[in-house]
């Protein structure tokens, strides 16, 4: 199963996510805002990452961007999981490297499938 890091400043949806996940057997870890995600980033290794766009701290944009450029992500996937569904910040969100895009409030088994898909 995948180590993945979830990155969410609500706690009540990082709950979710990781319960989520750690249900289908997968590892999780949490950050509450960007800048503890590539801080958790830098020292540790992951499968994948989920994170959202509007958080303090750093934005889930550009924590891909940040991600982005450290060689051992380079080809992590990364989606993103926000209420946002603007098509310019889809735009934004793949033009710093993220894998997907996922809609809040999210479906788990889609969100299963998805990570399935994209880090298995």
């Amino acid at each position: 199963m995948a180590k993945i890091l979830a990155v969410d400043d609500s706690v009540s949806m990082r709950n979710m996510v990781a319960f989520t996940l750690r249900g289908a057997g997968h590892e999780v870890q949490e950050a509450a805002d960007g800048k503890a995600a590539l801080d958790a980033a830098r020292a540790g290794r992951f499968d994948l990452v989920l994170a959202d766009v509007n958080m303090p701290a750093m934005d889930g944009i550009t924590l891909t961007r940040e991600l982005r450029a450290l060689p051992t992500f380079a080809g992590v996937p990364i989606l993103i999981l926000t209420t946002e569904s603007d098509t310019d910040k889809k735009m934004q969100g793949k033009a710093a490297g993220a894998t997907g895009w996922l809609v809040k409030p999210f479906d788990p088994e889609q969100l299963l499938a998805t990570v399935a898909r994209v880090a298995c």
